[in-house]
């Protein structure tokens, strides 16, 4: 049986250009001077946010990625999930998707495009998203994703620029996924623990809209391609605010993680992600391996919010009904200082 990860130079959302890369291309692009453009690229945001009237905006975003795990219906359902869960990072509900795909045709027959899509189609009925239909090309390498509409309120959506010092910080599925891919694809990593990652990362983050309809956080970020410091990074830019993370609170998948890190089950993009936050980080005395970690890729991950004390409560209350994969107070956002961020153990 064909192995999709076999045809992907890379995989998941470690596909993603470097981040430092990415800000250096969007810098010189024309801005667009629109009152209705509430959330643009300027901030390195989850979505794209445009107003409709006083009570509704849109929220507009794209995700697709190359395989990460080898069948077809998994890889699907992860690839909509992570495409959906921008609309929930934003504070809103998804309306409608479209599908993007990219297949090798000469190496992938139509019974396993049908299942790629249709592990797609399933995780967005899931989370009340219709598909209206989409585009396929012919590619040397296969892709999905999802091009993802949805809805929020002006009022009530979140951002990564609002963050603000006191506010603490919450995390919603334990980190790891680009580790144990890459121990997926090189048959290092345990059958137990692949199990866990994949139905991690098909797991959706609807409780995002949960909390900004009831004006819990304060700001929210989904944690993907450019692992938790590099999103956290891109938060604490765009609020212009510094932030603190303990280590001993981040959760890790399992504890097999670090074995793998052990057995350089590291994905590429955990390498420049690392190299982007060594500018930006005081790491003081955190070891390697925790740094990998910091700097996983994730795929699907979770979302990480900014709860101001006053609502750490409630926060938790509705993390713990909707029975998210953690409800992890892994630190807090600081006044802006030197450096960005600060990591201690």
């Amino acid at each position: 049986m064909l192995k999709l990860t076999s045809l992907s130079s890379c995989a998941g959302c470690a596909a993603k250009l470097p981040q430092h890369a990415l800000t250096e291309v969007l810098h010189d692009l024309p801005q667009f001077n629109n009152p209705n453009l509430l959330v643009g690229s300027a901030t390195a945001d989850d979505a794209g946010v445009f107003r409709i009237d006083r009570a509704r905006a849109l929220v507009q975003t794209v995700d697709f990625f190359t395989p990460i795990v080898d069948d077809p219906f998994w890889f699907g359902q992860i690839a909509a999930t992570n495409a959906i869960s921008d609309i929930y990072a934003m504070g809103g509900r998804p309306l409608t998707s479209l599908n993007l795909l990219g297949i090798p045709a000469d190496k992938i027959g139509p019974a396993v495009v049908k299942q790629i899509l249709r592990g797609g189609v399933e995780k967005a009925k899931e989370a009340d998203c219709v598909v209206l239909g989409g585009h396929t090309i012919r590619s040397p390498e296969p892709i999905y994703g999802m091009s993802v509409t949805g809805l929020v309120s002006p009022r009530r959506m979140l951002t990564n620029a609002r963050a603000r010092a006191g506010d603490l910080l919450v995390l919603t599925k334990p980190l790891g996924t680009g580790i144990v891919t890459t121990g997926i694809k090189r048959r290092l990593a345990s059958g137990a623990i692949a199990k866990k990652t994949i139905a991690l990362m098909c797991r959706l983050n609807s409780v995002g809209a949960e909390l900004a309809e009831a004006k819990l956080i304060r700001a929210a970020v989904d944690i993907t391609g450019f692992g938790l410091l590099g999103h956290l990074a891109a938060m604490c830019l765009s609020s212009h605010v510094s932030a603190e993370i303990s280590f001993a609170a981040v959760p890790a998948i399992d504890r097999e993680i670090f074995s793998l890190i052990e057995k350089e089950c590291v994905p590429g993009g955990s390498r420049q992600n690392l190299e982007t936050a060594n500018q930006r980080v005081d790491w003081n005395a955190t070891p390697e391996n925790h740094r990998v970690l910091l700097t996983d890729p994730q795929t699907s991950g979770g979302l990480l919010l900014c709860v101001p004390q006053k609502s750490l409560a409630r926060v938790l209350q509705v993390l713990k009904r909707n029975r998210t994969a953690a409800q992890a107070i892994i630190g807090r956002i600081t006044r802006r200082g030197d450096p960005l961020i600060r990591v201690v153990t």
